[in-house]
């Protein structure tokens, strides 16, 4: 629906009047100022007039323990997908906020807040995401220092940001990095020579995987865990 029309529904304005509250900078969505009357806006958009909300949206944040052997995607004529471990209602409302291979396991956040998810997961932003990472071979000595200096991606002709390797034992380490590119660990350690064979995402940000949750179980975020995405214009560092 369009926002002025909208305006006309849900107040007792006319649609051209709404059209002028529009322009004179007195409506906000999703908390932004917004004077085009013809932007879309759906049931989870939140509409304020001045100080009145009209419509908040019914935001929904949770957090997935995602096992092994299902895929970060709507739906798949061949392998399970993550969706399927919802509930029913919840399936067609959710959106992944961040993907993980289908062998990779660990924390995965789903939502229907579009804004929220973009700002957890733009590389920008540098919100650090941490992995426990097995190896086929012992991790050489000098590959800390290489993911500390960036690991250059040559499919996008980019670096990585700095990343902090913790080593846990010969084949297994600690792993924080501040994007979510295409198999990006994986490419990290190939790029040391070595072979990725277990990944295991503990935390995005502040937002640690529940101890409490067994694999293909989830549970909805805490306000503290929302809150902590940095809002539009800022960044973690």
């Amino acid at each position: 629906m369009r926002l002025d029309r909208f305006l006309a529904l849900h107040t007792q304005h006319s649609q051209q009047t709404a059209r002028l509250l529009i322009a004179a900078g007195r409506v906000s969505v999703n908390e932004r100022i917004v004077r085009d009357g013809q932007q879309r806006i759906d049931r989870f958009t939140r509409v304020q007039l001045d100080d009145a909300v009209l419509q908040q949206h019914n935001a929904l944040y949770l957090m997935l323990y995602k096992p092994g052997g299902y895929l970060s995607a709507t739906c798949d004529p061949v392998h399970p997908t993550v969706m399927e471990l919802l509930a029913e209602p919840l399936r067609q409302q959710l959106h992944l906020a961040g993907r993980l291979d289908r062998s990779t396991t660990g924390l995965l956040i789903l939502t229907n807040d579009g804004l929220w998810s973009r700002r957890l997961t733009e590389p920008g932003r540098r919100i650090p995401k941490v992995y426990l990472v097995g190896t086929a071979e012992p991790i050489a000595a000098h590959a800390a220092e290489c993911f500390a200096q960036g690991i250059h991606l040559a499919r996008e002709g980019v670096d990585t940001s700095p990343a902090q390797l913790q080593l846990l034992a010969p084949c297994q380490a600690r792993l924080t990095i501040h994007e979510g590119r295409h198999h990006q660990v994986k490419r990290m350690f190939h790029a040391v020579g070595n072979r990725v064979t277990s990944l295991h995402r503990e935390s995005m940000g502040i937002i640690e995987l529940d101890p409490a949750l067994r694999p293909g179980q989830y549970r909805l975020l805490t306000p503290e865990e929302i809150a902590s995405v940095p809002t539009a214009g800022s960044r973690l560092v």
